[in-house]
């Protein structure tokens, strides 16, 4: 028996995140509970470390070559994430554009503070997720209603609500509605100096049960494709999923950049949740850009009385000849 335990356990060790390494490149997580699971991604590779270091020093050199292979593994596709790409449109001579989005827990979120990070970053845009009627008078009589006068506001009671924000007038504004009824709000920006870009607030249902996985999946491969031959595009809110998700590494590959991810920043937590319970933060709050839109800045921020913290990106918009 004890023989039997000492040839089994080595494996026992290396065979479960080597298991998750092979659903993560395979992209099977489109299915409960993985959807879920996989957003932990980054857990799991520096956790891969502890088994390999184990089998090393028990010298189960077998065991400890899977081992390695997946601790490899999951370093190639996490750790990009923690390096700047080095962003040669960053400096561009384009009109700047400064975005924020905020998932504000069904207009819970503090109103004030809310104003407060829109003043401090100078926002052009701000994008809203889960907003009710009431948290936007909130915030207007806080004073944000003197900072992005335009509007595209679909904000309702409950968790499906969802407004665009400006500075600059907005056009063709409008609202799509997710499977599982999340809004996104979208509209065209018309910035001063610079060519109109298209921005719509991201919010697909959460993959938080079997039954809702499905329209999950639909809501994530539904958002709107880059154009990058076409009209500028900015994609931006709590897109309940992951880099280690597929079907987000699919909508990014049309043509878009991950803010965070293009300046190293992509391990940030924005999802605790921060309500006492043992999850550990992942990364859900994003700002996903044209390729042809430079990154100067991203920074996650803090919101009191939300789960999510808004993300904020200072962006660069290409010229209208460039845009062409």
């Amino acid at each position: 028996m004890k023989r039997f335990v000492l040839r089994v356990l080595p494996w026992v060790l290396a065979l479960p995140a080597a298991v998750w390494a092979v659903f993560r490149i395979a992209g099977w997580d489109d299915s409960y509970p993985m959807a879920q699971l996989m957003a932990f991604t980054p857990y799991v590779a520096a956790g891969a470390l502890v088994p390999l270091a184990v089998l090393l020093g028990w010298r189960r050199w077998a065991a400890a070559g899977l081992a390695a292979v997946t601790a490899l593994a999951l370093a190639v596709v996490v750790l990009p994430r923690w390096f700047a790409d080095g962003d040669p449109t960053a400096g561009a001579a384009g009109a700047p554009l400064r975005v924020m989005s905020a998932n504000v827990l069904v207009g819970s979120a503090g109103s004030a503070e809310l104003v407060a990070l829109v003043r401090a970053h100078r926002v052009d845009v701000l994008a809203l997720q889960e907003v009710t009627p009431d948290f936007l008078a909130a915030t207007d009589a806080a004073g944000l209603g003197g900072e992005l006068p335009y509007r595209a506001d679909h904000s309702v009671p409950g968790v499906e609500g969802s407004a665009l924000l400006s500075r600059y007038p907005l056009r063709d504004g409008g609202m799509r509605v997710n499977p599982g009824g999340f809004r996104q709000a979208y509209a065209e920006v018309v910035v001063p100096g610079g060519v109109s870009v298209l921005v719509e607030s991201a919010h697909p249902l959460a993959p938080w049960a079997d039954f809702v996985t499905p329209l999950w999946v639909r809501g994530v491969e539904g958002q709107p494709r880059a154009t990058p031959d076409g009209p500028v595009r900015v994609l931006l809110g709590d897109f309940n999923a992951t880099l280690d998700h597929h079907l987000l590494r699919d909508l990014i590959g049309s043509g878009y950049r991950d803010a965070a991810d293009v300046l190293g920043r992509g391990l940030s937590g924005t999802w605790g949740p921060y309500d006492g319970d043992p999850i550990p933060p992942v990364t859900l709050d994003r700002v996903l850009a044209d390729r042809r839109v430079g990154v100067k800045d991203f920074q996650v921020l803090e919101l009191p009385h939300s789960d999510h913290r808004p993300v904020y990106a200072e962006l660069v918009l290409p010229s209208a000849r460039a845009a062409v």
